[in-house]
């Protein structure tokens, strides 16, 4: 039986604004409820969420840890009443709705999978929230299929190298948007048909050019703003315009006559709010349908640097520079 502390190392948001707020605390170790594992957390992956929440603008659910961080990898410590799958001593990565900037942190046992062997603990920490985030957006809501046109804004982001490598191995074709020529090389060595820098091209008329004036089947998009009027000009008849951030602006004023035209289906989701029973069903599919393509090196976890827990501030400075992937924080 493993003791545990009773206190913990963890980043706490003193205040609102930038980097700086994000300061090393001492706080109680939490326990795990039914239906929940203690993780001795050895990884903590960093998303712009986590960066939200520092500006005051994505506050934590309510019953949830107000301590940042959405995703983690680590050890099992303790198992909650009811948990069946996992024991303690297991290796397993985890999405959470909060907690991860820790050095233990509860997670649902539904929202947790097996660390492969051969993949490291920061591989692993950099899986989950955008795994999770692509599958259930790109292949559930936008309903991506073998041999349609696809744009990711946002290549090089922690969501957009999930998103470039699953679509292009499930046989999508990629297009995507970035803002530097060397991060345009980079998504084509990721699997894009053709990336765009965004500083020197018109999106909206490279995919006309690219897909011979048809348009792309389904768009993921972080932006907003400016960007919805000519995401609806880039999609074809039936196009599927998906949203999970709006990094312009999430008030927009469209032409809806050119989506009743097109039969365009606009959606998009934020999946800290979703239910355990939601988050379950993505779990699964992505252990059933993503995990075997890490393991045969078909897509890969992309990391652009990791930095120890303490150092959680130079963390998030990182995330507003030029980065390709995952950013992690190491334990």
């Amino acid at each position: 039986m493993t003791t545990l502390p009773a206190d913990m190392t963890a980043i706490e948001i003193v205040g609102k604004g930038g980097p700086e707020v994000l300061q090393p605390v001492s706080l109680p170790v939490p326990r795990a409820g039914a239906g929940q594992l203690l993780i001795e957390v050895e990884a903590a992956g960093v998303n712009r969420p986590d960066v939200m929440q520092r500006l005051g603008l994505y506050p934590a659910p309510k019953g949830h840890s107000e301590i940042p961080g959405l995703e983690v990898a680590g050890t099992v410590v303790e198992a909650g009443e009811g948990v069946s799958r996992f024991k303690v001593g297991d290796r397993v990565m985890a999405l959470v709705n909060g907690g991860g900037y820790a050095q233990y942190c509860v997670a649902d046992e539904s929202s947790c999978l097996p660390v492969p062997a051969g993949l490291s603990m920061v591989e692993a920490a950099a899986i989950p929230e955008g795994f999770f985030t692509v599958w259930h957006n790109v292949f559930e809501r936008g309903a991506l299929k073998s041999g349609e046109w696809f744009l990711m804004h946002g290549g090089t982001s922690g969501i957009g190298v999930v998103a470039i490598q699953l679509a292009h191995a499930f046989g999508a074709k990629v297009i995507t948007t970035v803002g530097s020529d060397e991060k345009c090389e980079a998504c084509v060595k990721l699997g894009a048909t053709r990336a765009i820098n965004y500083n020197s091209e018109d999106f909206a008329e490279v995919v006309k050019e690219a897909t011979d004036k048809r348009g792309v089947d389904v768009i993921l998009d972080i932006v907003g703003g400016d960007y919805v009027e000519r995401n609806i000009r880039s999609l074809a008849e039936d196009g599927r315009l998906v949203y999970i951030a709006f990094q312009k602006g999430s008030k927009v004023t469209i032409d809806l006559m050119r989506v009743m035209l097109k039969r365009l289906t606009i959606t998009g989701s934020t999946l800290r709010i979703r239910s355990n029973e939601v988050k379950a069903g993505i779990a699964e599919a992505i252990e059933h349908k993503v995990m075997p393509l890490i393991a045969d090196g078909k897509v890969r976890v992309v990391v652009d640097a990791t930095y120890p827990l303490a150092e959680a501030a130079e963390a998030h400075t990182r995330m507003d520079e030029s980065h390709v992937g995952k950013i992690v924080l190491t334990l």
